[in-house]
């Protein structure tokens, strides 16, 4: 069986990217697939802030709802936080192997605990525990070619005819939030793809 990719789009200030990391290493642990990270910065993958202004209500709504479901602690961080510095860190987790770690701990402190991940002090706080050196990561986030990937990811996410996070690309097959991890499921298992 040849190896799948997987690619994610995933921006850390979303919360259906939060939910989303309850449930998406199934989709690594059960089948042969390559994970093609794609983090983005910003606003990136989301909705601009004037809709954001009016969508916010509702969508802590939903969440609160999703959140209940799923057994899992929603404590939204304040509306000012930026991902972008998670997202750039995100790159030296994936290469230190510690990027699901990394992952978990930075959406729990920001979505169950309610932290500001876009505060440089709290952050390298969560990188240590996720296992990287804190000086290395704090390098890595102030890198500007390290941040310029987070916008290739976005103009690669465009021409890829991606509209929202999380969404998750299997060759033409384009699936778009965290409530459409089980049809993720599903096409791997029609790929053959299960372990």
């Amino acid at each position: 069986m040849h190896t799948i990719d997987l690619k994610l789009f995933f921006n850390f200030r979303s919360p259906y990217c939060y939910l989303a990391s309850k449930t998406l290493f199934s989709l690594l642990d059960d089948y042969h697939v390559n994970l093609v990270w794609r983090p983005l910065a910003g606003w990136n993958g989301r909705s601009a802030p004037e809709r954001a202004k009016v969508k916010i209500p509702l969508t802590r709504q939903d969440v609160a709802r999703w959140a209940k479901r799923m057994n899992i602690p929603c404590n939204p961080p304040p509306i000012t936080t930026d991902p972008t510095a998670a997202g750039v860190g995100s790159l030296l987790a994936e290469e230190k192997d510690c990027l699901r770690e990394y992952i978990i701990r930075v959406m729990d402190a920001e979505w169950a605990e309610g932290l500001d991940i876009g505060q440089p002090d709290i952050l390298v706080d969560i990188a240590r525990q996720a296992g990287l050196d804190p000086d290395e990561f704090t390098a890595t986030i102030n890198d500007p070619e390290r941040q310029q990937v987070l916008d290739t990811n976005w103009q690669e996410a465009q021409e890829s005819r991606v509209i929202g996070v999380p969404t998750f690309v299997i060759a033409d097959q384009i699936f778009w939030g965290n409530d459409r991890i089980d049809f993720v499921h599903e096409h791997l298992r029609e790929l053959g793809a299960k372990k």
